[in-house]
């Protein structure tokens, strides 16, 4: 299966570099509507026979746009929403609570999936979730699956699931809004990265964005 992960536009929080994991969460920003608008056309090439979002409303309104020009429906699941923020929801991402936030979902990715985000879930929990909607999709028998998801699950699963993903890699590596991380292969014989946000992954740099905490490189030193 071609597994296609794609960060929703904008939001106002992402503005204003907030935490803000909560179900439903904020919409889109003008921005944020501009880019799910142009999704369509971004992804003319995939033959996307499948379209997921998360249970925040900012993944269905960037999915909606791909929705109808593909006359596909929407099909929410809220394993593949934001890694919940737990008792750091709101703090700004540019603060020690914003660091504790990428530093615990990266060592999730990094095998610890026993640690807890603070006043939260834990790693397996997270990806529990995410695992089951990937099966669901792939169990569904179509070749090309879109998942409209959220910035730290999607570099956080990448990295514990892609086999070419490391956890370094996928902590350098910002998402922007609406970029796409493209997969390949199976829940049983597991993921191969192909891209990530348009660069054949090996070959990406990383970029600066202001696209929210979760978009974030993660500073890792000491």
């Amino acid at each position: 299966m071609r597994l296609l992960l794609i960060r929703h536009g904008q939001t106002p929080s992402n503005v204003a570099n907030l935490l803000d994991t909560a179900v439903p969460g904020p919409g889109l920003t003008e921005l944020g509507e501009k880019q799910a608008a142009a999704l369509p056309d971004a992804l003319a090439d995939e033959r996307i026979e499948a379209l997921y979002a998360s249970t925040l409303v900012r993944t269905q309104l960037t999915a909606a746009p791909l929705a109808a020009a593909r006359g596909l429906e929407v099909l929410v699941r809220d394993g593949i929403r934001e890694l919940a923020a737990g008792d750091l929801e709101m703090e700004p991402g540019d603060t020690e609570a914003g660091e504790a936030y990428m530093v615990t979902a990266f060592a999730w990715a990094a095998g610890d999936t026993g640690l807890r985000m603070p006043g939260g879930e834990s790693g397996a929990e997270a990806f529990g979730r995410f695992d089951a909607v990937v099966a669901e999709a792939a169990a569904s028998g179509a070749g090309t699956v879109a998942m409209v998801s959220h910035g730290a699950a999607i570099r956080a699963w990448t990295a514990a699931r892609a086999r070419n993903v490391d956890v370094d890699f996928a902590a350098a590596h910002p998402l922007d809004n609406t970029g796409v991380v493209v997969l390949e292969g199976s829940p049983e014989t597991g993921w191969t990265a192909l891209t990530w946000a348009g660069a054949v992954v090996g070959d990406a740099a990383p970029a600066g964005s202001e696209s929210g905490p979760t978009g974030r490189p993660l500073d890792t030193q000491e």
